[in-house]
């Protein structure tokens, strides 16, 4: 009786969710209109294009090398990184940042204007003046963070995109 009743209550709980057009993240297919896609930016071999390039990969896009009139074509501007400055040590030097990491790129799917995104992803950074390799290696690992968020972030803008297609 008991299992009858948490099999029940499992079956209510996901037809409650799915009904409501819950997903979870990540599970977002990326539609026909982007299933083939030329992925270009200033620079090829940037950080933020490697990080798409495995994004686009996992959710089995093909990668075109040239682009074509039938593919929609994904176009990274460069990266820019920028720190506000938080907080002060007693001795004047910065003992906290905030990173601010800002992200731009333009989707033109066949036969449609180009469409230009921008967005923004902030982290704090803290700083030691004393652990200067340690820090370095903590900023590339951040920055390395929010390449992956930021290509995570693009992909479901593509998603969205595809669902809005007519």
């Amino acid at each position: 009786m008991r299992r009858l009743s948490v099999l029940l209550i499992s079956m209510l709980l996901s037809l409650v969710l799915s009904s409501c057009g819950f997903t979870l993240r990540g599970t977002d297919p990326i539609g026909n209109q982007f299933r083939e896609l030329h992925l270009t930016g200033s620079n090829p071999h940037a950080p933020l294009v490697r990080a798409m390039k495995e994004r686009l990969e996992r959710y089995s896009v093909s990668l075109l090398s040239q682009p074509q009139s039938s593919a929609a074509v994904l176009y990274l501007y460069p990266e820019k990184l920028d720190r506000a400055l938080l907080s002060l040590f007693r001795t004047g030097q910065v003992a906290e940042y905030e990173l601010i990491y800002q992200v731009r790129y333009e989707i033109q799917a066949p036969g449609q204007v180009p469409q230009l995104f921008t967005f923004d992803l902030s982290r704090e950074y803290q700083d030691d003046p004393n652990a200067v390799l340690a820090k370095s290696r903590e900023l590339n690992l951040i920055l390395d963070e929010l390449r992956k968020l930021a290509s995570e972030r693009i992909v479901r803008q593509l998603s969205r995109l595809s669902n809005q297609a007519p």
